[in-house]
C-alpha cells in the first residue's frame, strides 16, 4: 500500500507540476506577446522617424538639384550667346572679304571644293 500511495502521490506531483508549467508557460507566452508588441510599436516609430528624415533630405537634394539646373541653364544661355555673338562676327568678317577682294575669294573657294572632291573621291575606291 506504501508503494500505491507513494505512486499516487508521485501522480499527483507530476500532475500539478504539469498544470503549473502550462500556467507559467501562458504567462510566459503572454509576457512575451507584450514584449513583442512593444518591439513592433517602437521599431514603426523607428520606421516613421527614418521615412522623415529621408524625405526632408531628398526634399533637400531635390532643391540642390534644381538649384544646379538652373545654374547650368543661366551659363548655357551666356555661352551660346557667346558663341553666337562670335560666328556672326566671323560671319561679318568673311562677308566683308569676299565682297573686298570676289575673284580671289572665288577662286580660293574653287581651289578648296578641288581638295575636298579629290579627299573625297579618293577615299570611295
Amino acid at each position: 500500500m506504501a508503494t500505491t500511495k507513494a505512486r499516487e502521490d508521485i501522480k499527483n506531483d507530476l500532475n500539478t507540476l504539469k498544470e503549473d508549467l502550462k500556467v507559467g508557460a501562458r504567462e510566459e507566452a503572454a509576457r512575451l506577446k507584450t514584449k513583442a508588441a512593444q518591439a513592433e510599436a517602437r521599431l514603426r516609430a523607428k520606421a516613421a522617424e527614418a521615412d522623415a528624415r529621408i524625405r526632408e533630405r531628398a526634399d533637400v537634394v531635390r532643391e540642390q538639384a534644381r538649384d544646379y539646373y538652373d545654374q547650368a541653364r543661366v551659363r548655357s544661355r551666356e555661352y551660346y550667346d557667346d558663341a553666337s555673338e562670335r560666328f556672326d562676327e566671323a560671319q561679318r568678317y568673311v562677308t566683308e572679304r569676299v565682297q573686298e577682294r570676289p575673284i580671289q575669294s572665288t577662286a580660293i573657294a574653287l581651289g578648296v571644293g578641288v581638295v575636298l572632291g579629290l579627299l573625297l573621291a579618293g577615299r570611295r575606291r
